[in-house]
């Protein structure tokens, strides 16, 4: 009887001793999800109306430690309007860095100053996500991949489409084949001018600028289309490349293109891209085309599917995304803490956006020549 009790005893504490672990074990797991650091985020510059974007994020695991900025109109609006200390701003890169040590930057500046920060925080191995497009120039595109090959460096480029629900169901049903064989992209983007939508006076002074911006609607809205054929097509290269840029508005751009359209040959597939200062409204809509149907993407979250033309076309809600698709700032974070490896040539890749350097410098070009170029040109 007492050995029997004794095996009862032993077996009691052992359990006791188990659950213990357990418990211990699992509140161990629980502080460290809670205490987990944010993301220690710098930025670089505030003359790009998109960086409202972080500074109106509602969430905590991302936390702005340095801004690096010296225009001092942009710095004072800055100041006011998100109550921003003095202590966040800084005149250089070096002095930021050596001051509060970020460990990813976010780059809101002129889109030819991206190569200069690649330069700089690339040999740090800081992460970097700039926003679209990724240069003005092939030539700096290829700069910034040579950079990123020698130190590893993840270099992101950031596009409101890449937010898009439509985008990622989009392309799941290209690759199962909805549609049929893919046989044409057509990609409207725009505004209707960056004056008329009230964009910055900081802005307005670079995105007008053949060489900050590299171009006009050519570059600001040229590169959309450009990212997402890329990605539906897997890498693929077109083979030649069309387009007219023209200029509607030559009192109020002079120096750039305002409504550009630019047309990719490829193998099997045309891609049509339109993008304008001169629509009538906001727009970020694609058209994909297969041998027998089509995807019409109004926006991130309304699309019209048609398989077949005797059932006619029907309205689809896509599906939610993750949330590292939905906000860039998420992947960023993933990227930096936890190593999330971006896949080949997808949305924000850096092999997918020098392929759309090298789209938008041979658009440009052909435009200039008035003339279909090969890709082979540049």
């Amino acid at each position: 009887m007492r050995r029997k009790i004794n095996h009862f005893h032993h077996f009691l504490l052992l359990s006791i001793l188990v659950l213990s672990l357990a418990k211990t074990t699992t509140v161990n797991a629980t502080i460290q999800t809670v205490t987990e650091k944010p993301l220690r985020l710098g930025i670089i510059g505030l003359v790009h109306d998109h960086v409202h974007w972080i500074f109106n994020r509602k969430k905590e695991d991302v936390v702005v430690v340095g801004i690096v900025e010296t225009n001092k109109d942009a710095i004072a609006k800055f100041k006011k309007r998100y109550a921003l200390p003095d202590s966040l701003f800084f005149d250089s890169y070096e002095s930021m860095y050596q001051k509060v040590k970020p460990e990813a930057v976010s780059a809101f500046n002129q889109t030819n100053k991206h190569l200069e920060v690649v330069e700089f925080f690339a040999p740090l191995r800081i992460p970097i996500m700039v926003e679209k497009p990724l240069a003005t120039t092939y030539e700096d595109a290829k700069k910034i991949e040579a950079l990123h090959q020698k130190y590893k460096t993840p270099i992101l480029t950031n596009y409101e489409t890449s937010w898009y629900e439509s985008t990622y169901a989009t392309k799941k049903m290209v690759d199962d084949d909805l549609l049929g064989g893919l046989t044409k992209m057509v990609f409207n983007t725009g505004h209707l001018g960056p004056q008329e939508i009230g964009c910055s006076p900081e802005f307005l002074e670079w995105l007008t600028h053949p060489i900050q911006n590299g171009g006009g609607a050519l570059t600001d809205f040229g590169c959309y289309g450009a990212n997402i054929a890329t990605w539906f097509l897997n890498g693929q290269t077109p083979l030649k490349v069309s387009c007219v840029a023209k200029q509607t508005k030559p009192d109020r751009y002079p120096e750039v293109d305002d409504d550009t359209t630019i047309i990719l040959e490829y193998p099997e597939q045309q891609v049509v891209i339109q993008a304008s200062w001169n629509w009538s409204h906001h727009r970020k809509d694609m058209q994909v085309y297969g041998s027998h149907g089509y995807i019409d993407a109004k926006n991130g979250s309304t699309m019209s599917i048609l398989e077949k033309e005797s059932d006619g076309p029907f309205d689809y809600e896509p599906p939610a995304i993750e949330a590292d698709k939905k906000d860039p700032f998420k992947l960023l974070l993933e990227v930096t803490k936890n190593n999330k490896k971006l896949a080949p040539y997808s949305l924000y890749s850096l092999e997918n956006n020098v392929i759309v350097s090298k789209i938008l410098s041979l658009a440009k070009k052909a435009a200039e020549a008035n003339r279909t170029l090969s890709w082979n040109e540049l």
